[in-house]
């Protein structure tokens, strides 16, 4: 059992909006990406300090989670 994650890192401005995010789909926003994975997945995000967060996804799903976002 494949049991590796990816981790897609968020960074946010001081009003709460997505700055950059990893791993999004190219003709994807940041903030659009981020509401995407907020709405598709659970358990998988963690907030950081200093307007930072992660998703940790699985790596299995995660070619899934873009087509979809891109579709």
């Amino acid at each position: 059992m494949d049991t590796s994650a990816i981790l897609i890192h968020v960074t946010f401005a001081p009003d709460g909006t997505v700055v950059s995010i990893s791993s999004k789909p190219e003709a994807t926003g940041a903030q659009q990406w981020f509401n995407f994975l907020t709405r598709h997945t659970t358990d998988c995000y963690q907030a950081l300090s200093g307007g930072r967060g992660v998703f940790k996804v699985p790596a299995a799903q995660l070619h899934d989670l873009q087509s979809a976002c891109a579709a």
